[in-house]
């Protein structure tokens, strides 16, 4: 599973917003045309933080863009952190 990027509450907006700005788009969906293989509702997700960032995408996304990352307050999480586990204990009678 790959790692995903968590921010802190309105922040992944403020990332995506300055993204917007650095690559002169007129929305978010103009951002699609460098080159990113994601449906545009997906991107929304991760605009109205729905859906936390792959790290991948933070990567390409910070490289395009021209911000630097460790800057950022960031938090990198597994991803499998909101898996259930498989199989319940069963209490026999």
């Amino acid at each position: 599973m790959e790692q995903r990027i968590k921010f802190h509450r309105g922040e992944q907006k403020k990332f995506l917003n300055q993204v917007i700005i650095n690559l002169n788009c007129v929305s978010l969906r103009g951002v699609l045309q460098f080159g990113f293989n994601i449906p545009y509702s997906t991107i929304k997700n991760y605009y109205l933080e729905r859906r936390l960032m792959p790290k991948n995408l933070f990567k390409n996304l910070c490289h395009i863009a021209k911000i630097n990352s460790n800057k950022l307050n960031i938090k990198f999480i597994e991803g499998n952190w909101g898996q259930i586990k498989g199989g319940k204990i069963r209490k026999r009678k």
